[in-house]
C-alpha cells in the first residue's frame, strides 16, 4: 500500500490549472465532463493514501463543479451539510494540488474551515445545520442590502435531523431568496431510516420520476415558467403529489423543483442558472449516487462513507488486528441482551460506526436507529427505561452533545437507567476538532446522579458493559476509543464492579499516578521513568470518573507528595479537575499534576504526533511531576 508520506499523485491537465472558481467557468461543456472524471481519479488516489469521505465526494463531483459554474464564490456562499462532502469544493477553490494531505497534520482538514479558505463560508463537521446556517447567512445579506446568492447542500439523511425542519420552518417568512440542493442518495453513514426516507424512496421510485429522467432535456427547457408546474398534471392524479410534494416542502413555503439527475452536469448547470433568478426560496432535489465512478464505494456505500488507507485498484484494506473497542461493545451488548429480554439497543444513524449493526443481525425486534436525531433517541430511550425495559444508547461522545439538555431533565431528574454509550471518547485523530470526543467528562461530570466510566482495556471495557446492564439506579455512561485501547484479551466471566471504587494496581509513597482509561498505559510508562528516578511510585486506575473514590484519593493524598492524573480530555472541567475539588473540601493539599489536552479546540493528526505536540506523553508527565517534587 502506498504511504501518505511518497510522491502525490499527479493531478490532470485541466484540474491541474484550476487555481480558483474562476478558472471552471473559462472551460468548454466536453472540458466539465472531462474534469469530473480527473477529479474523480484524483480523489480515489489521494484518499487511497490517506484515507477519508471518498464515497460522498464521489457522489457530489457534477453538483459541485456545477455550482461553481454558475455561481461565485466567495461572495455567493456554499453551505454543505455535512463538510464531508466538501472535498470537490477544496479542489476547485485552489486546493487540488493539497488534496493528498487531507486529514493529515497540517494538511487539509476533512470539514470546510473558515479559517482554511475565504470560499469555505461555513464549516461543520454534525449534520443538519445546513439549512439554518445558510438562513442565518442570507438573513445577513438582505440586513446588508447586498444580493449575493446563498445556496444550501444538505443530504437527504439531513431531512431527519431536528435543526433541518426547524429551519424549514423559518426559511419562507425570514428570506425571499434562497436555495436548497436536497442531494438525494439514500445515505448517510448507513442506509436511511424512517419516514422521511420513506417517503423520498417513494418519490425516487415511482414510474413518474422515471419518466421525468428519461425526457430531461425537455424538463430542463420547460423548468422555466408554468411549464414545469404543468407537467404534474400531465401524469395522474395520483402522481402531482409526487413530482411537485406540495405535502411537504411546499407546504414550507418552498418551490420545489425535481427529482432531476444529479450526475448530468449540463442540466444541473442549466438548471442552477435558472434558479439564481428566482425571488423566492426554492429546493432542487437532485438524485445522486454515493461513491459514483469506483466500483468498490458503489458496492459498499458504508465502508467508504469514510475509511482509512486502502488499495484503489480493489477497495481493499488491511485486516483490523485485535478487535474494536466499538465490535467489543456490539458482541457484549448483544450477548446480554440475548440473556436479558429487557435490554434493547438504540442508535443514531451510526449502526456500523458503533457496530450495533451486529446487534441489529441477531435481535433485531429490540434494534432501533432513529435517524440523525441524538435528542430524539435519548428521550426515545428515556420512555422505554419508563416502562421497565434498559435501553443502550449508542452515540459518538463528539454528538452526545446535541442531547445534553435529554440528559439532564429527561434522564438524571427522573432517574431512569438508560445507558449512555460513548464511542470515540477522547482524541479522534485525522476527523479533527469536530470530532474528538474530549469534552463529555465536563458536561457530564456535574449531572447528579449520573455513573460514568472509562475501562482501562478491553477485558475492563466489557466488564464495565455488564455493570451497566445491571444498574438501575439511574442513568450510566462510558466513554471508550476509537480502535483499540491495549488488545487485551477479554475474559471468559465478566465481573461486575463496585459502583465507585477504583483498582489500586501498586502501592507507593513519593508519587501516585491515576491514569484514567485510555492513558493508564501513559501511567505505567511514565511510573517507570519515575522508578528510574529512586521514587517509590503508586499505580492507580480509577476506573469512575464519576462517582470518585474518595477513600483511594485521600489515602494516597496523605501518603504521597504528589499526584498525577492523566485522562484523554480537556483538562478544563476534566477527570484531573474533579480530583483537585475533591481535595481542596477535604481540606487536602497535596499538589496535583494533571496530564491532558489544553483548553483550545485540538486540531487533526495522528494521536501520537498530537500528544508530543501538547505534552501527553510519559516524559512530559514526568518533568511535571519532578518538578512539583522540587517545589
Amino acid at each position: 500500500m502506498t504511504s501518505a508520506s511518497s510522491e502525490p499523485p499527479a493531478l490532470g491537465p485541466l484540474l491541474s490549472v484550476i487555481q480558483a472558481p474562476a478558472d471552471v467557468k473559462k472551460l468548454t461543456d466536453p472540458e466539465l465532463t472531462a474534469l469530473a472524471a480527473e477529479i474523480r481519479h484524483s480523489l480515489i488516489t489521494s484518499l487511497a493514501r490517506t484515507g477519508g469521505h471518498l464515497g460522498p465526494n464521489l457522489g457530489v463531483v457534477e453538483l459541485t463543479i456545477a455550482l461553481h459554474r454558475v455561481f461565485t464564490t466567495p461572495a455567493d456562499k456554499f453551505v454543505f451539510d455535512v463538510a464531508h462532502q466538501g472535498y470537490v469544493h477544496k479542489m476547485l477553490t485552489g486546493r487540488a494540488a493539497q488534496i493528498h494531505t487531507i486529514r493529515t497534520y497540517q494538511g487539509l482538514n476533512g470539514f470546510l474551515l473558515r479559517s482554511e479558505s475565504p470560499h469555505d463560508a461555513y464549516g461543520a463537521g454534525h449534520a443538519g445545520t445546513a439549512l439554518s446556517a445558510a438562513l442565518g447567512i442570507a438573513t445577513a445579506r438582505d440586513l446588508a442590502g447586498t444580493d449575493n446568492h446563498v445556496v444550501a447542500v444538505a443530504g437527504d439523511a439531513a431531512f431527519t435531523c431536528g435543526p433541518t425542519l426547524e429551519a424549514l420552518n423559518n426559511i419562507a417568512e425570514t428570506t425571499r431568496r434562497f436555495i436548497v440542493v436536497l442531494n438525494d442518495n439514500e445515505w448517510s453513514i448507513d442506509k436511511n431510516v424512517g419516514a422521511i426516507a420513506g417517503y423520498f424512496n417513494a418519490l425516487r421510485t415511482h414510474p413518474t420520476y422515471t419518466l421525468v429522467r428519461s425526457r430531461t432535456a425537455d424538463f430542463v427547457e420547460k423548468i422555466a415558467g408554468k411549464a414545469a408546474r404543468s407537467l404534474a398534471h400531465k401524469v395522474g392524479e395520483g402522481a402531482k403529489n409526487l413530482l411537485l410534494p406540495n405535502v411537504l416542502f411546499e407546504k414550507f413555503g418552498l418551490r420545489y423543483y425535481g427529482p432531476i439527475d444529479g450526475h448530468d452536469l449540463h442540466l444541473l448547470v442549466r438548471t442552477f442558472e435558472h434558479l439564481k433568478t428566482l425571488h423566492e426560496p426554492v429546493l432542487l432535489h437532485i438524485i445522486t449516487e454515493k461513491g459514483r465512478g469506483y466500483q468498490p464505494a458503489l458496492d459498499n456505500p458504508g465502508k467508504f462513507h469514510g475509511l482509512g488507507a486502502f488499495k484503489p485498484e480493489d477497495g481493499s484494506t488491511h485486516s483490523s488486528g485485535p478487535p474494536t473497542c466499538s465490535e467489543i461493545f456490539g458482541r457484549t451488548v448483544t450477548d446480554i441482551a440475548k440473556r436479558d429480554p429487557k435490554v434493547v439497543a438504540i442508535t443514531a444513524a451510526m449502526p456500523g460506526g458503533t457496530r450495533l449493526d451486529i446487534f441489529k443481525q441477531e435481535l433485531p425486534d429490540r434494534y432501533y436507529d432513529v435517524g440523525i436525531a441524538e435528542e430524539h433517541a435519548a428521550l426515545f430511550a428515556a420512555g422505554l427505561a419508563a416502562e421497565g425495559y434498559r435501553p443502550f444508547l449508542a452515540i459518538y461522545s463528539t454528538f452526545m452533545q446535541r442531547a445534553y439538555d435529554m440528559i439532564i431533565h429527561d434522564l438524571a431528574l427522573q432517574g431512569l437507567p438508560v445507558r449512555l454509550c460513548m464511542d470515540r471518547g477522547g482524541l479522534s485523530g485525522d476527523d479533527g476538532p469536530t470530532h474528538h470526543g474530549l469534552f463529555d467528562i465536563g458536561f457530564l461530570r456535574l449531572i447528579p446522579g449520573l455513573i460514568h466510566m472509562q475501562p482501562k482495556d478491553e477485558d475492563e471495557l466489557v466488564d464495565m458493559l455488564h455493570t451497566m446492564a445491571a444498574y438501575d439506579a439511574g442513568p450510566s455512561a462510558i466513554r471508550y476509543p476509537r480502535g483499540t485501547i491495549k488488545g487485551t484479551p477479554v475474559k471468559p466471566v465478566p465481573e461486575i464492579l463496585e459502583i465507585g471504587r477504583a483498582e489500586v494496581v501498586a502501592d507507593g509513597t513519593d508519587v501516585a499516578l491515576i491514569g484514567l482509561g485510555t492513558l493508564f498505559e501513559m501511567a505505567e510508562q511514565t511510573k517507570l521513568l519515575l522508578e528510574r528516578e529512586g521514587l517509590s511510585v503508586a499505580l492507580i486506575n480509577p476506573r469512575f470518573i464519576k462517582p470518585l473514590d474518595t477513600a483511594v484519593l485521600e489515602t494516597y493524598a496523605r501518603q504521597c507528595r504528589v499526584l498525577c492524573t492523566f485522562e484523554d480530555h480537556v483538562l478544563t472541567a476534566g477527570f484531573g479537575a474533579s480530583v483537585i475539588e475533591h481535595l481542596h473540601s477535604a481540606g487536602l493539599h497535596t499538589p496535583v499534576a494533571r496530564i491532558g489536552w489544553p483548553d483550545a479546540f485540538i486540531q487533526h493528526g495522528r494521536p501520537d504526533v498530537l500528544r508530543e505536540l501538547h505534552g501527553l506523553t510519559p516524559a512530559a508527565a514526568a518533568a511535571k511531576i519532578l518538578a512539583l517534587l522540587e517545589t
